[in-house]
């Protein structure tokens, strides 16, 4: 780890140019875009007291107030927000620093968090846990599988799964895979109701879906059909939670078929006639995926799902 490097920096009309040293800067990053004390020291792991010296010390060495606190967090004065680019660009380039040297080749150890919809986390990445603890022992993996979107921007992980390539930030992005999309009851709510042999006799039927107003992605926006009238009597922000409904009997859903072909307790309805694809992206900061870590991670998910194609595009 490259624990400390020595930084010269003057800020506009200051008096003098102080030292600061890296582990400083990297509790400002972290305070920024956590704007917790307490929640940058778990993601340094160090305790509260150390980051609050550290910023403490940062500010001292430059002059300048980096943050307003208050009740609600730290806020980024205009000092703070002239600091950030720069305390980015310092961050990028020990980062690089630690690859070129092979600092962060020789073993594969530390955290890598990962952020994806709750389903594919749930359903596909969270098998994948046993064989890479299994090959990485020195390896810590966070998986946060949930109904939103993490920013690499922010480092709030460090690799995402998503249903959109990002519009802006220093990211990269590869696609994993196109997946389909298929409408599905559980037999307990088929046959309590009239045959579905067509769109039209979908009109009148219970559907299970998003809450529209909590949608994250318009990409989840599955309920456009202007020939038929639908209706969503129960809805919910989570996909899991729909799913389980479904399978209760609670109403028709639009589930991805790398789901709903593990639950036994699904029907397909209408698969010629309703079927919806989407895409779904593997994005790092760029400042990070040629670290072995980011590496092998990103690598066994890609692998993993060309293992299962056939389960994404039945």
């Amino acid at each position: 780890m490259i624990c400390a490097i020595n930084v010269r920096f003057c800020t506009r009309g200051a008096t003098a140019v102080s030292d600061f040293n890296w582990n400083d800067l990297r509790a400002f990053l972290a305070v920024a875009r956590t704007a917790r004390l307490t929640t940058a020291a778990a993601r340094l792991g160090m305790d509260h007291t150390t980051v609050g010296r550290r910023i403490a010390a940062l500010e001292t060495g430059l002059g300048a107030r980096l943050f307003d606190r208050s009740p609600q967090g730290y806020a980024l004065t205009p000092h703070g927000e002239r600091l950030m680019p720069t305390a980015e660009r310092v961050e990028s380039l020990a980062l690089t620093a630690a690859a070129d040297l092979g600092e962060a080749d020789q073993a594969v150890t530390g955290v890598v968090r990962i952020g994806a919809p709750e389903g594919f986390g749930s359903y596909v990445l969270a098998p994948l846990m046993a064989p890479l603890a299994e090959r990485h022992p020195g390896l810590d993996i966070q998986l946060v599988a949930i109904s939103g979107v993490l920013s690499l921007s922010k480092r709030e992980a460090d690799i995402a799964v998503t249903l959109s390539t990002p519009r802006e930030g220093r990211l990269v992005s590869r696609k994993l895979t196109d997946y389909g999309l298929s409408l599905y009851a559980a037999p307990a709510y088929l046959d309590a109701r009239p045959p579905i042999r067509t769109r039209a006799d979908m009109a009148g039927q219970r559907f299970v879906g998003y809450i529209e107003d909590l949608l994250y992605s318009p990409e989840l926006d599955y309920m456009q059909a202007p020939d038929v009238d639908i209706h969503v009597s129960v809805q919910s922000s989570n996909l899991i939670a729909q799913l389980q409904a479904t399978l209760a009997g609670a109403g028709l859903c639009v589930l991805p078929d790398f789901i709903a072909a593990k639950q036994p307790g699904l029907v397909r309805v209408l698969p010629d006639a309703v079927h919806l694809e989407r895409s779904l992206w593997l994005v790092v900061h760029a400042d990070l995926r040629n670290l072995a870590r980011i590496r092998v991670v990103t690598d066994m998910i890609a692998a993993s799902v060309r293992a299962d194609r056939d389960l994404f595009k039945r």
